[in-house]
């Protein structure tokens, strides 16, 4: 349910919207989705001062209140993942 959300609204955002990857991780009480986009278009998702992402989380803030979760939206760097290995 809010895979489908992210996916519909950042794919909107970016310019290669097959280059978007959303994972959900689902618990009991929490929601973890996972975004993960090419570093040339992370300047989209966040915005200016944040303030794009800011908005795409307080929608899924909001769609948690309806399904009674807590969803907390994760931007995964895919320049940094590599760092540490």
């Amino acid at each position: 349910m809010f895979k489908d959300l992210i996916e519909y609204i950042v794919k909107a955002l970016v310019d290669n919207p097959e280059n978007v990857e959303v994972r959900e991780v689902t618990g009991e009480k929490v929601v973890i989705v996972e975004l993960r986009v090419p570093e040339s278009e992370l300047g989209k998702i966040i915005g200016r001062y944040g303030r794009t992402l800011k908005a795409i989380r307080s929608i899924l803030y909001t769609a948690g209140l309806k399904a009674n979760k807590k969803v907390i939206l994760e931007l995964i760097d895919e320049s940094r993942s590599g760092e540490n290995e």
